[in-house]
This record gives structure tokens, sequence and C-alpha cells, in this order.
């Protein structure tokens, strides 16, 4: 296989359509199980039919956990003696802490406001607060609102369920020549936040998109989206033996729609061929950063954990936890724009598009072959683009002895990784090199 050309509008639509998926599933208030999540999922499985669900029943043990139950929510608020409501779910979804126990009583204020929960030092944002495993019930007020609550008595309202039920995950597999697989990992279990929520996925979707659209694949890869942790954990446990012999390498997508930066989180060995690919992928971008593994906080944690050790990463735009914007009513569409998630989708179609090619070039003259003869060396002394063009040509020619991936050159080079697969390219063509897919 040959790199894929992607046209300039062809990446702006796919953003477009990444942010328009985004923007239908926002209002849902999903959660680690219940009917909002499943719907969720069934829409990704609406526009890949690839995509087929793994069950989990409530008290199921999966590794050191247990599934818990399903919650149902319908309603919420809390109603001043005047009448007057605030907090009302049905407005805003984050006003209500996940998982809420169900209540029906009247209060005072002194004693209400024990029960919700503000940011003060963002005093327009209303945070995003779950209770998973511990029955509790609050509510999540903007600074600002909270100063607004009128003295008096008030209705507390919590019309939940917590009952018996499913946790869901879906995969695809897209299979390839070769059974080594390159795995894919996103979560879906948050309510009304685009960046920490939903841009994962719709960047998963669209990964999914593109490998199908690869002509004589290579390679099998595979694709989950899941809630995070519980669902990475129940997956491992049913699928991690099967992971082990299969996954060359994987990346686990959060926080990837902001325009801000481009983070690598290592693994926990932090040299993996994931890790390799992902820094070749981001090197010399705008603001891109590394963090290590003891600043993880997503499903990285389960895939590299002792025992597992998936050769996986996470990446992100701006790292979670880095962003003023994250667990409140202010991670929106202001933040996740479809320039960012197509940033985004670049990187990972840079990585897919370096094993397709063949991830370890081979020259195949010896000593430093005559590139003007081939078109590939400029004719001019005096054309600098040229030049610049053919010191990279040269550098890239340098490392290729078939011990060099693809992605080690890009980083003994100091160059990004499409500047590379630019040049395996166009080496490949005029019969310079073969590539293989191993050593």
């Amino acid at each position: 296989m040959s790199v894929k050309y992607i046209s300039k509008d062809d990446n702006n639509l796919r953003g477009k359509r990444m942010l328009n998926l985004a923007k239908y599933l926002y209002p849902f208030n999903r959660s680690l199980m219940g009917p909002d999540i499943r719907y969720s999922l069934q829409k990704f499985v609406s526009l890949n039919s690839e995509f087929n669900f793994i069950k989990f029943n409530t008290g199921e043990k999966v590794f050191d956990w247990e599934i818990p139950e399903e919650w149902v929510i319908r309603d919420a608020y809390i109603e001043h003696e005047s009448g007057k409501r605030f907090a009302e779910f049905k407005k805003c979804n984050l006003h209500l802490m996940g998982y809420s126990i169900p209540v029906n009583k009247i209060m005072p204020k002194s004693e209400l406001i024990k029960k919700i929960l503000t940011i003060p030092e963002k005093p327009s944002a209303i945070p995003y607060i779950t209770s998973y495993y511990q029955k509790n019930w609050g509510f999540c007020l903007s600074q600002n609102q909270l100063l607004d609550l009128p003295e008096g008595n008030y209705k507390v309202v919590i019309d939940s369920e917590h009952r018996s039920g499913e946790l869901n995950i879906i995969e695809s597999i897209i299979p390839g020549k070769l059974k080594k697989e390159i795995f894919f990992s996103s979560y879906l279990c948050h309510p009304s936040m685009a960046n920490n929520e939903l841009s994962g996925p719709v960047l998963l979707n669209e990964i999914l998109n593109y490998v199908k659209s690869l002509e004589d694949r290579k390679y099998t890869y595979r694709f989950v989206i899941l809630p995070e942790t519980i669902g990475s954990i129940a997956y491992l446990s049913k699928k991690y033996k099967l992971l082990k012999e299969l996954m060359l390498c994987g990346f686990n997508l959060s926080c990837v729609g902001d325009e801000r930066s481009y983070s690598h989180v290592k693994s926990r060995l932090g040299d993996n061929l994931a890790d390799r690919a992902l820094s070749s992928s981001i090197n010399g971008l705008k603001n891109s950063t590394t963090f290590s593994y003891l600043d993880r906080g997503s499903d990285e944690r389960q895939y590299c954990a002792p025992g597992i050790d998936l050769p996986v990463c996470t990446f992100c735009r701006t790292k979670f936890g880095s962003f003023p914007e994250y667990h409140t009513s202010e991670d929106n569409f202001n933040l996740v724009t479809a320039d960012g998630l197509k940033g985004s989708f670049i990187i990972m179609r840079n990585i897919i598009n370096a094993f397709e090619i063949g991830l370890y070039p081979q020259i195949n003259v010896l000593g430093e072959p005559q590139l003007g003869k081939r078109g590939l060396y400029p004719n001019t002394s005096n054309c600098h683009n040229g030049i610049k063009e053919a010191a990279i040509r040269m550098n890239v020619i340098s490392y290729c002895d078939s011990k060099h991936s693809i992605f080690d050159i890009a980083k003994n080079i100091n160059v990004n990784l499409s500047f590379v697969l630019k040049e395996i390219a166009d080496l490949k063509n005029n019969c310079l090199i073969n590539t293989k897919d191993f050593i």
C-alpha cells in the first residue's frame, strides 16, 4: 500500500463530521450504565455496523471490581418555597451529582447548601461531580447561582432509581492481511462535556472510517468505546490474554478536540511502540508536550497496569485536568472545534500510514544513491526549499537500514512523522527502498 492522499477539503469535511456528531450526542445524560449511554453507543453502531456490543451484568466480578447497578434519572430540582426552581436537571444535566439516590424532602437553605457543590474560583462554571460507588446525593451550581439562592425552605426532588442492569461496551475489528493489531480505545460515560467526553469517541469513529477506506490493508485494527475505568477493567477481564497476543500497539484517545496543544501521556515503561509512534507524530508541532506515566488519569492506567502491560499510550490535545474548562459546564463547543478534531485525526492518520506503508525501510543501493537522475535532488544550489527537502531526504535515507522504524527515523533526524512519510513514499515509488513490517 502507498500512503493514502487526503485533500485539505477532505480533512475539513472529516473535522466538521466529527463536530456534528459530538454536538448531536452532547445533550444526553450518559453515565457508567443506563439508558442514555446505551443510546449513545447505539448511535455509533448505526454509523458503523462493524461495532458489536459486549455486555456485563450488575454484580459480575471483573478482576478486583464488581459491575455496579444501573442508574436511571427522570428528573431533579430544588424548589424554593416561593415556587421558583433552581438546579433543574432537565435544563442542564450537570446540575445533579451523577448516580444520586432518590430524594423527596423539605429542608432549610442552611442544610441544603451543604449538599450543593460549586467551584468558587470559577464563579460561572457548573462542576461535574459523581458518586458511583457510594450512595450519596447532591446538586451542582455555579458559585454565582449559589449566591442567588434566596433564604427560606426548599423542596428537594431527585426522581432516580438504582437497579440491576448491564454495562455496555462496543467493539469493532477491521481485518487486514496480518493478525497483528493496532488498537484504539476511548470512553463514553460523561454527560454534557464536549472535550473530556465526546471528542475521543468521535475521533475513534472517524479513524475507523479511514481504516475501512484503505484498500489492501496490512494490519488488523481493533476499536473499543467503553465507560472509563470500570469499562476498560471489564473489557480486559475478558480480552487481555488475546490482546497481549495480538496487539502491536494501541492508543487511548481522550480530550482531543481543542486547538491549544498536542499531548502524549507515556505508557508505564515509557518506550513501547505506541510511545515512539505518537512521539514522532507530534514532534515539532506547536505546543506539543510529553507527560510521564506519573501524570496518568485515563484508561492508560488499566491498559498499562502490571501484569497487563499492553503497548498502549494516551493521546490528547490539551491533557485531561490541564485545561480550565475540565469537568465543568464550560467544556463545550467554544473549546472543541472542527479544526481541533481535524488536527487530532491527522496525528492518528499519519501513524496508521506508517504501519501500512511498511514500518522498516531498507535502501536498495550501496553507498549514497544518485538522487539527481531520479528528480529527487534540486537542480540549482540556491534553491533554499529544495536544499532543505534534500537534506531531510538524505537524512531519512541514512537510517533506511531495515533496523530503524519510520518512527525511529523521525526521532533521529528530529522532524515530524509527516515529513518522513512523504520521503518514504517518494523513495519507494522510485524503487530506492523496500519496506517490511517487522525486524
